[in-house]
């Protein structure tokens, strides 16, 4: 998605009310601006329970991914 936005005098931008509302940012909410070569990122800051639940259901998935190679490597390359 690309959105077109006016810097205000003091070099403010608006985030549209349907991003916010996408991104769960509100008033007060903490946000990062990463400053890459070309463009600027703007994202909301996660807290330390969010980036738990991220990080455990990313380890259970590689987990069972695991699990799926040793499954397959039994299965097809038995020596």
């Amino acid at each position: 998605m690309l959105i077109k936005r006016k810097v205000g005098p003091k070099g403010q931008i608006v985030i549209p009310r349907d991003v916010r509302e996408q991104l769960k940012i509100q008033p007060g909410s903490d946000i990062y601006i990463e400053i890459l070569p070309t463009e600027i990122r703007i994202y909301p800051a996660t807290n330390a329970e969010t980036y738990l639940e991220t990080f455990c259901r990313t380890t259970r998935k590689i987990d069972r991914d695991l699990k799926l190679k040793e499954i397959y490597d039994e299965q097809y390359h038995r020596t």
